[in-house]
């Protein structure tokens, strides 16, 4: 079927990708040997690593909106390093109270041994833990929430590995940093197990003034920087297709970040004080979920208003792309296509409905990968299983079983604006979310009946503009688009595919936000 409207604004997808980015890659692991094949004398240099710490605000505009900071200590024989940020994002017409944190464990020989990674937000905390053994086995433990099992993942490495986070230290370790230097890094994505080169590069020097430390202002009541000093710094450049892999920013001397920006949004590196303690002041810590005006909203501020409106069921659709660089982006699919700078979408006719394969077994043997549960799409959970086969109820027609399990997810989800990592158990609990929570759940029950199915993520339609938005895709004779948050089967051609894959890959559109320019020149 398809829905004559649609019932709700897409996910704060923007949001969850500069959280991800201002982490610089939060849960990726990066190959050490890669980027430093003389690594005796990175073993040297990390010698030198002394312990401290450093604090940041994190500003939308004059506003500050939240806390992060990044700390070392160092023992006999371990490195520990600490990141951790939280803020209250503007999604959705209201804050949302989110933090993220990371503990890692090297060697002095900048080896990893152990990390803890977690996320907390609407969906509920995430959190990951490894452990690495002799630097050839990942031991990888992913939990969504408190009442849901652990999945332990066993992955193979080639190497030591590095969490990203400490990218710009381990630059800063090597030779000293100078403009044009180039840095190539495979990275390992340990929800989406999916291996990434990422390409930095220095792309310039600059100095900044930091204050050291702080005084409080006692005739306004708030603290202040004091003891300026001045700082060497080096920016640092991700090449196309590193999405939440990799690092974009200011870095001193000592591979400390020194500012970062996403999309209006900026790390200050700035005196304890300064950083937390006037937000604590004015209320930060604690504080309850305020409204939030259009022009501060990152679903409004991130989406791309349209030349001209379109109306009803839309089969086709033609329009031109640009001011954006999109190489490396899936914009090529059975229903969309480019044309020089033209993008033109088809929805996909009946015949295109018609699979050459039953279930359950038909799909998994040509698409084994895209039938098999993944962390956060816990396709093989009783749970998840019983209720596929309660909505297939023996028909062996994939396409009838796809199209009942998008009508379920589009009926029994309550529609609203969320904020975090969905896995596909929670959201069958919870019951409800927006765009990413109704394709993770799609997902997981189409895969548990053998369907292949994956996620989509691009632009969509909704009353005038074009907004960031997720959405699945089934094979049947071939790939075909369909949204059970809009109720749609298939979905419609305003639907813009630009990534295949979850939020690892999802994070590249982030280099997009701010920039696209879009035309519609036909319907």
């Amino acid at each position: 079927m398809t829905a004559p409207r649609r019932q709700m604004a897409p996910r704060a997808l923007a949001a969850v990708l500069v959280l991800l980015l201002w982490l610089g890659g939060l849960g990726f692991l990066v190959r050490r040997e890669y980027f430093r094949p003389d690594t005796e004398r990175l073993a040297e240099a990390a010698l030198r690593v002394s312990p401290g710490a450093v604090y940041y605000a994190v500003m939308q505009g004059h506003r500050q909106i939240g806390f992060a900071s990044s700390s070392i200590d160092t023992a006999t024989t371990t490195i520990s390093v600490d990141d951790y940020l939280v803020a209250d994002l503007p999604v959705g017409g209201r804050t949302h109270r989110a933090s993220a944190r990371t503990h890692v464990v090297l060697t002095r020989a900048m080896h990893t041994k152990a990390f803890v990674v977690t996320f907390e937000a609407d969906a509920g905390p995430i959190v990951a833990r490894g452990r690495v053994l002799n630097d050839t086995l990942l031991m990888l433990m992913l939990a969504t929430g408190n009442d849901t099992p652990v999945d332990t993942q066993r992955i193979k490495l080639a190497g030591p590995i590095l969490l990203p986070t400490l990218v710009p230290l381990a630059i800063a370790l090597g030779e000293p940093p100078k403009v044009g230097a180039k840095y190539k890094l495979p990275v390992f994505d340990p929800v989406g197990l999916t291996p990434r080169e990422v390409s930095l590069s220095i792309a310039a020097e600059s100095s900044f003034v930091v204050n050291d430390s702080s005084a409080m202002d006692r005739a306004t009541g708030t603290w202040r920087g004091v003891q300026p000093d001045t700082l060497r710094a080096f920016r640092i450049a991700t090449d196309t297709g590193a999405g939440a892999a990799g690092f974009a920013g200011w870095i001193d001397e000592q591979g400390r970040v020194v500012q970062t920006s996403q999309l209006g949004f900026e790390l200050q590196r700035l005196p304890y004080e300064v950083a937390f303690e006037n937000w604590r002041l004015a209320g930060g810590r604690g504080a309850a979920p305020m409204t939030v005006t259009n022009d501060r909203d990152i679903l409004e501020t991130t989406a791309i208003g349209a030349n001209r409106r379109l109306a009803g069921s839309i089969a086709s659709l033609r329009v031109t792309l640009g001011n954006a660089d999109l190489r490396g982006f899936d914009l090529s699919s059975p229903r969309q296509s480019m044309h020089g700078d033209t993008m033109v979408v088809t929805r996909e006719a009946s015949s295109s409905l018609v699979a050459p394969y039953t279930l359950p077994d038909g799909g998994r043997r040509i698409l084994p990968e895209l039938t098999m549960a993944e962390p956060l799409v816990q396709s093989n959970h009783p749970d998840i299983v019983r209720l596929a086969r309660r909505l297939a109820r023996g028909q062996r027609d994939p396409r009838v079983v796809a199209e009942r399990i998008n009508q379920w997810v589009y009926d029994s989800l309550t529609k609203r604006i969320t904020f975090g990592i969905p896995s596909a158990l929670q959201v069958l609990r919870a019951r409800g979310g927006d765009c990413n929570e109704h394709a993770q759940l799609f997902v997981a029950l189409a895969r548990a009946v053998g369907i292949p199915a994956r996620i989509n993520a691009g632009l969509a339609y909704i009353d005038g503009k074009f907004y960031y938005h997720a959405w699945p895709e089934i094979f049947l004779r071939d790939w075909v688009s369909v949204d059970p948050t809009f109720g749609q089967f298939p979905a419609d051609a305003a639907h813009l595919r630009f990534i295949v894959g979850g939020l690892g890959r999802q994070a590249e559109m982030i280099r997009l936000m701010g920039r696209l320019r879009l035309d519609v020149v036909g319907s």
